[in-house]
């Protein structure tokens, strides 16, 4: 009889919790039906035979997961990019567009976990609050067109993002339940002796970091076979002995449980201390006042949360981690600029939001009226209204859910660290697919509501492309004394009817110039133009809602 194995402790003897790696379900989630199985563990094993038979080393390409699971080949495309982007790795992002091919196990979990449902997002504690400060109408919405009925619906019932250690509970909760089918998909019978007797190389047992991890390090620390009993202390000269996927299942379980137990001490403690100002719920009224909210975990996300009619502004030397979510924020202008791994802007209004570069994938949900402008390799958006997003992006973007009135245009800023931070994350200045999105379905498998039968095959509304006479750079205010770079000028190559554009507007506008340097006007005309400017000026401010800009030149 075996003995009981206890959770994984570091050298000092304190624990060290599991944690779920929320990238896969926060990024990693993709609404296309054949993805998502009845029974995802029985369909998966006789799946893995298949792919088996297609792969090459272990590897699989966009045509075996086509013919695989009878996908169109662009859609085993974005099936592979997108579990790409949520692998873990330590190492540099390689500046490439493309990805050929991924490993068979981690593909058997990304697909495992299509069936996962997200938490439902949660109202706020004090929606009387959040009215005063994400009005249902705006000072734009006189330059924009009225709601239609669904969007009206929408619009009245404000979603907030779910807590960290909520959704950190609810993914461990689904992986408890599953843990069992999951190791399935890994586990291998021993030689001769049937499948009862299941067991999980140190190999097998990896491909498990795709949805766990160990400490507040995630990727960036130890391998996950470090934490356990099983090979923390094999020779890397020899072969380790598998472990019995039964004790990798017991042991795995008591992890989570403790994690789960943990989860809910420290949720009772928040919740019966005192109020915090940089508590998740803190009343929307108050956030401009409150310090923003800012992680200092290296794994978990730094929260920009709650600014209102002010400008914020983070650089690479401000952000602790690699991943950024900017929540709840109301006609403001946002500057993150700094490399990133992930970033996610939920649930903002009538703002403007520069992201750096997101060398892994960005994902802008239930924004309304804002302006988004980001260097990254890819982008989901979901559930917005009359949004423009300013994008160099590697591959195509992804439009799914309740979308209406967006529009998109070619990246439009730069900062001096842009380059640098862009090669850093990997990001190819010489590939952007801003103009070529993806979209699919407007009924979301994964958000645990109830939907009328037929409207899951309701494709989502896509993007019509901006007008290049309507298209204008984007210049970032100096903001700080962090300004050292090489970054001149945009470093994508703007297409030829936005570049057109451009050089006439230039041209216009020295012209413009020099005709009221030379109108021969007494002083009273001049001031009653100079008034006329200022007044259509000031139109044009609130029509392009770029009265938001001024903003960073309010008390900053």
């Amino acid at each position: 009889m075996t003995e009981p194995i206890e959770p994984s402790t570091s050298s000092s003897m304190s624990t060290v919790f599991l944690h779920p790696r929320r990238e896969p379900f926060e990024h990693g989630l993709l609404p296309i039906p054949k993805l998502i199985f009845s029974d995802p563990a029985q369909t998966l094993i006789s799946l893995k035979q298949k792919l088996l038979e297609l792969s090459s080393g272990g590897k699989v390409d966009p045509a075996a997961i086509s013919e695989s699971l009878q996908i169109s080949l662009d859609h085993a495309r974005l099936v592979l990019d997108t579990l790409s982007s949520v692998l873990p790795s330590s190492e540099p992002e390689l500046p490439t567009a493309e990805v050929s091919a991924v490993d068979l196990h981690d593909l058997l979990l990304f697909l495992y976990i299509q069936s996962y449902k997200r938490l439902l997002p949660r109202t706020h504690k004090d929606s009387v609050a959040v009215a005063d400060v994400w009005p249902s109408t705006s000072a734009f919405d006189g330059y924009l067109s009225a709601l239609s009925p669904l969007q009206l619906v929408r619009s009245n019932s404000r979603r907030f993002m779910p807590s960290q250690a909520d959704e950190e509970a609810h993914q461990l909760s689904y992986l408890q339940k599953h843990l069992a089918n999951i190791l399935s998909l890994l586990a291998e019978p021993v030689e001769g002796e049937g499948e009862e007797s299941l067991v999980l190389s140190m190999d097998r047992f990896e491909h498990l970091g795709f949805l766990v991890q160990f400490g507040d390090k995630g990727s960036e620390g130890n391998s996950l076979s470090q934490h356990s009993p099983f090979f923390a202390n094999s020779d890397p000269d020899m072969p380790a002995v598998p472990a019995p996927a039964a004790q990798v299942h017991d042991w795995l379980l008591q992890n989570i449980t403790s994690a789960l137990e943990h989860i809910s001490e420290r949720t009772s403690s928040k919740e019966n201390g005192p109020a915090s100002a940089s508590d998740q719920d803190v009343a929307m009224t108050d956030a401009c006042n409150a310090p923003v909210k800012v992680s200092t975990s290296t794994r978990a996300p730094s929260f920009i949360e709650g600014v209102s009619k002010s400008s914020y502004v983070k650089h690479a030397s401000d952000i602790k981690g690699s991943s950024v979510k900017v929540v709840n924020c109301h006609e403001s202008a946002i500057y993150i600029l700094a490399p990133l791994r992930y970033a996610t802007v939920y649930g903002c209004s009538d703002s403007t939001i520069v992201l750096g570069a997101v060398g892994k994938a960005v994902r802008v949900e239930h924004c309304e009226r804002a302006h988004v402008i980001v260097a990254a390799k890819r982008i989901c958006i979901a559930n917005c209204r009359e949004c423009v997003f300013f994008l160099g992006v590697n591959q195509q973007p992804l439009i799914l859910g309740d979308n209406h009135k967006l529009q998109v245009a070619p990246y439009n800023t730069f900062y001096p660290q842009l380059e640098e931070h862009m090669n850093e994350v990997g990001i190819l200045p010489t590939v952007n697919q801003w103009d070529n999105p993806i979209a699919l379905g407007m009924v979301d498998p994964h958000d645990s509501l109830s939907h009328p039968a037929g409207v899951a095959d309701v494709q989502a509304e896509s993007a019509s492309r901006v007008d290049p006479d309507q298209f204008t750079n984007f210049v970032i205010p100096n903001l700080s004394e962090e300004s050292t770079g090489s970054t001149k000028a945009n470093p994508f190559t703007l297409p030829d009817a936005y570049m057109a554009s451009q050089q006439r507007n230039q041209k216009n506008l020295g012209e413009i110039r020099e005709l009221l340097r030379e109108a021969p006007l007494e002083d009273n005309r001049k001031r009653e133009l100079s008034s006329a400017l200022h007044v259509y000026f000031k139109d044009w401010l609130y029509a392009s809602g770029n009265i938001r800009q001024l903003y960073c030149l309010q008390g900053d």
